[in-house]
């Protein structure tokens, strides 16, 4: 459905919508005859996996072609759980001990946020390709650097941006590269997460000193929004502008690692192209979760969200579907069982195995993990500046 001027009945629209959804995870259906025979002869993907909580959340030992080799954590406990999950015989105190090990292909790095830059420096100094949790840094120097070793290395990068193989975004996907939004004027882009009671607590304290989550600026996290846009469009946000709230009564904003004062940020971003975007990061409302909604000119996209709004797809013309897509099947089929943040993790390890299998870059490559990163960290040196516009630099290519 390429043209959208085009009318069409309400059955060639489910139908075509239907198939531009499938078609929109291209490399993520169910492998082709000329991914076996690109593969044939290289052996499973050896992994090693860093990080015992988040870490443990993804399906690296049920994807055909990959096996987990090595795990290690800092904490002895972690690193048991790791193997317990993964049925892993191999751990590691460290990641800088786990990156020697010859026999890993690749590293999955779930570390703390302050530490991805220099995890993933680490691993790309030893040889070894890199998956890494959001965000991609903290700061411009260490998106420079980043950008640096990727591509000095020539080794693959992915980010595991969790938003970006939500149902509802990769539906967005293909709606807009077939054109079906007609002119895409805006992205609405939501993170929600209410830090109170022993979920704070948990998060904010190990062994009764403060984490990394501790005051930690709302939009140096700005991925799981920000991907609603630039992981849709492909486009950049090129400059924003932030407001941020913040609360007397929050003891994290007095004394955290950032000098942070904020609780809740939003931004208001220009972009590469005729659209805008809006993201919003909040640790304290009355609200939760990932949420997202699309429109343009001809179609509108709206993902469902924890204040009952229903998903919701509206092209001109045409009667409004509800049903929210399903993308399980197009994965193999030991990977096609229920993850977290909307299925969405069979389907980020299975993109970066195929990429290492297909000698491809990932989706979320080094360009795309820090055109979603960098608006954020610009976007807390605009609140501080109370919501000065400033310029988001590029980390594209030359």
């Amino acid at each position: 459905m390429t043209d959208t001027g085009k009318q069409m009945s309400r059955r060639d629209f489910v139908r075509t919508a239907g198939a531009a959804a499938a078609a929109g995870a291209l490399s993520l259906a169910v492998p082709s005859g000329a991914w076996a025979a690109g593969r044939e002869g290289k052996g499973r993907i050896r992994i090693g996996v860093v990080g015992g909580g988040f870490g443990a959340a993804f399906q690296w030992h049920l994807d055909p072609d990959c096996v987990v080799a090595a795990v290690s954590d800092l904490r002895p406990d972690r690193r048991a759980y790791l193997q317990e999950v993964y049925g892993c015989d191999k751990a590691y105190e460290s990641l800088e001990i786990l990156v020697q090990d010859p026999d890993l292909d690749a590293v999955a790095v779930f570390t703390g946020a302050p530490d991805h830059a220099r995890h993933v420096l680490e691993v790309f100094n030893h040889g070894k390709h890199c998956i890494c949790a959001v965000p991609a840094c903290l700061t411009l120097e260490e998106a420079r650097a980043l950008k640096e070793a990727k591509e000095r290395t020539g080794l693959k990068y992915m980010m595991a941006e969790t938003s970006y193989y939500r149902p509802e975004t990769m539906l967005a996907r293909r709606l807009f590269e077939d054109g079906v939004f007609g002119q895409f004027l805006y992205t609405e882009c939501e993170y929600y997460h209410n830090f109170t009671g022993a979920e704070r607590e948990a998060l904010f304290f190990y062994q009764g000193k403060p984490t990394w989550r501790y005051g930690l600026p709302p939009m140096l996290y700005p991925t799981h929004s920000t991907c609603f846009h630039v992981g849709v469009t492909r486009e950049r946000l090129t400059s924003v502008s932030c407001l941020g709230w913040g609360s007397d009564d929050e003891p994290a904003l007095r004394d955290n690692a950032y000098n942070n004062p904020f609780l809740n940020m939003t931004a208001l971003c220009s972009t590469s192209g005729p659209s805008f975007c809006r993201v919003n990061v909040f640790w304290r409302c009355h609200a939760g979760g990932e949420r997202a909604q699309w429109i343009g000119e001809k179609a509108a996209l709206y993902a469902p969200g924890c204040g009952g709004q229903p998903f919701m797809l509206q092209v001109e013309g045409q009667p409004s579907l509800t049903t929210p897509p399903d993308y399980l099947n197009l994965l193999p089929e030991p990977l096609r069982i229920p993850t977290g943040h909307g299925n969405s993790h069979g389907f980020l390890t299975h993109e970066f195995v195929m990429a290492l299998m297909e000698d491809r870059e990932p989706a979320i490559d080094i360009y795309e993990a820090l055109a979603m990163t960098v608006p954020g960290i610009v976007a807390m040196e605009s609140a501080r500046r109370n919501g000065e516009r400033l310029p988001v630099p590029s980390f594209d290519p030359a």
